[in-house]
C-alpha cells in the first residue's frame, strides 16, 4: 500500500517541490493521518459488513445500480488519469537519462514499460501484486535512504532553516497553501484517494478480519508520514546541493539532475533501480483495479468470463500508453500538484456520493445522480479558474468543495422527489 500510494511522482516531485514551497507539503501528509483514521474507523467497517468485492457495491446497496456504475466510472476516470500521470513522469526521467542517449523514442520506451507490467499482471492478479509491490517498495525506500545518507551533513538542519527551506506552516488565509486548507485537503485526499479507491481498498478487503484490516490502514498512516517527511528532507538536501554547485535544475528535474550529473556511478544505478521500483507498484495496481472495477461494476460480467476480462486489461494498457503520450505533450513542471488538482475534480463526486449513501437515508433518481455528479465538478472549474473572491486562491481544498457541492445537490434532488 505504501508503494501504491507513493509512486514515482512522490519520488521525484515531492523532493523537487521543496525549493519553491519548503516543507509545506508536510501539512497535507499530517492531514492524511486523520483521513486514514476515518477510513479505518468508518469506511472499513461498512465495507466488511457488506462483504464487498468492489467497494462500489455499497452504492449499489444504498442507491441502486446507477450509483454503482457512476461511482465506478469516476474511479476509472480518476485512477486512469492519476496512474498515467505518474507513469509519464517516471518514463520521462528514464527516457532522458537512459533511452534518449541510446536513440530510443519516448513512445517505444513507454510501450516496453507497459508490456513488462502486463506480463505479470495479466496472469498473477492481486496475489502477484502483493509480492512484487513489496519488493519494489523496498527498492524505492532503499534508494531514498542511500541518497539522504550520501547528501547528509553535520549542520544540515541549521542550513535548511537558514535557507528558508524548512518552513512547514503557512498563515496567510488567501494562500493556496494556508495551513487549515492544507490539513483539510490532506484529510479528504486520503479519504477519497484511498478509502474510496478500489485499487487501494481491495488490498484491505482481502484481509479476512476487520480488526487486521484496520490495523493495516493505521500502520500505513504512520509509515506514510515518516516516508513523506524523509522525501522532504531529501528535497531540502538536494536543493542545498544544487545551490552550492550553481545548478539551475528545479522542480521535477532537480533530483535526476543532481544524481546523474554529480553523484558517483553506483548511486546512479541505485537511483534508476529505485525509480523503476517507484513506477511499477502504482501502474500495475492501477491496471488490475481498473480491470476489476470495469468488469464487476460497469459491465457486470460474471467472474468466469476470463476472456473479456483480459481484453479489458489489455485495453486499459493501450489507453495508458495514449494518455502517457498526452502528458508528454502537456509536460507539467510539478506532476504531484497536477495529480492532486485532477483528483479534486474526479474524486470529489465520489466523496459526495459516498457521504450521501452512508449518512443520508433518502433515495435519489438515476437522472438526478448523473446530473449532480456532472454539474458539481463543472461548477468547481468555474470557481477555480474564475477566482472571484478578492485574491483568495482555491488550492487542494477543491476536493472538499466538489464533494460538498455533490452532497448538497443530491440532498436537494432527494427533497424534490419526496
Amino acid at each position: 500500500m505504501i508503494g501504491t500510494s507513493l509512486s514515482g511522482v512522490t519520488f521525484i516531485s515531492v523532493p523537487g517541490s521543496v525549493g519553491a514551497n519548503g516543507f509545506t507539503y508536510l501539512q497535507i501528509a499530517l492531514g492524511q493521518v486523520v483521513g486514514y483514521a476515518v477510513i479505518a474507523l468508518v469506511l472499513l467497517p461498512a465495507y466488511h459488513r457488506l462483504k464487498l468485492a468492489s467497494i462500489y457495491g455499497l452504492l449499489l446497496a444504498r442507491l441502486g445500480p446507477a450509483a454503482q456504475r457512476l461511482g465506478s466510472a469516476y474511479f476509472v476516470l480518476s485512477r486512469t488519469l492519476g496512474a498515467t500521470a505518474r507513469l509519464y513522469l517516471v518514463v520521462q526521467v528514464l527516457h532522458t537519462l537512459i533511452l534518449q542517449p541510446l536513440g530510443v523514442p519516448f513512445a517505444l520506451g513507454a510501450a516496453v514499460v507497459l508490456a513488462m507490467i502486463l506480463l505479470y499482471t495479466v496472469e498473477g492478479g492481486v496475489k502477484a501484486l502483493v509480492w512484487t509491490d513489496t519488493l519494489q517498495t523496498a527498492g524505492m525506500l532503499t534508494g531514498l535512504i542511500v541518497c539522504v545518507a550520501l547528501l547528509w551533513r553535520a549542520d544540515a538542519l541549521a542550513q535548511l532553516d537558514a535557507a528558508g527551506l524548512s518552513r512547514v506552516w503557512v498563515g496567510d488565509p488567501l494562500s493556496r497553501d494556508f495551513s487549515v486548507k492544507a490539513l483539510l485537503a490532506g484529510m479528504f485526499i486520503a479519504i477519497a484517494m484511498t478509502g474510496l479507491d478500489q485499487e487501494m481498498m481491495q488490498k484491505s478487503l482481502s484481509v479476512a478480519r476487520l480488526r487486521d484490516a484496520q490495523k493495516n490502514v493505521l500502520v500505513l498512516a504512520v509509515l506514510m508520514l515518516v516516508v513523506v517527511a524523509a522525501f522532504l528532507l531529501l528535497g531540502g538536501l538536494l536543493t542545498l546541493f544544487a545551490r552550492e554547485h550553481g545548478l539551475n535544475a528545479t522542480g521535477d528535474a532537480l533530483f535526476p539532475t543532481v544524481v546523474m550529473q554529480h553523484l558517483p556511478a553506483w548511486v546512479q544505478v541505485v537511483f534508476v533501480l529505485a525509480l523503476v521500483s517507484a513506477l511499477l507498484p502504482s501502474a500495475d495496481g492501477a491496471l488490475t483495479a481498473l480491470t476489476a472495477s470495469t468488469c464487476l461494476d460497469l459491465l457486470r460480467l460474471p467472474r468466469e468470463d476470463v476472456r473479456t476480462r483480459r481484453r479489458v486489461h489489455i485495453g486499459f494498457a493501450v489507453l495508458f500508453l495514449a494518455l502517457v503520450l498526452g502528458f508528454k505533450a502537456l509536460d507539467s513542471a510539478s506532476m504531484i500538484y497536477l495529480i492532486l488538482k485532477l483528483a479534486g475534480y474526479t474524486y470529489g463526486p465520489l466523496l459526495g456520493l459516498f457521504a450521501f449513501a452512508m449518512f443520508t437515508p433518502r433515495k435519489v433518481s438515476a437522472a438526478a445522480l448523473i446530473g449532480v455528479c456532472i454539474a458539481a465538478p463543472l461548477l468547481c472549474a468555474v470557481l477555480d479558474f474564475g477566482q472571484p473572491w478578492g485574491g483568495y486562491q482555491i488550492g487542494l481544498e477543491l476536493l472538499l468543495l466538489n464533494g460538498l457541492l455533490t452532497w448538497a445537490g443530491l440532498g436537494l434532488a432527494a427533497q424534490r422527489r419526496h
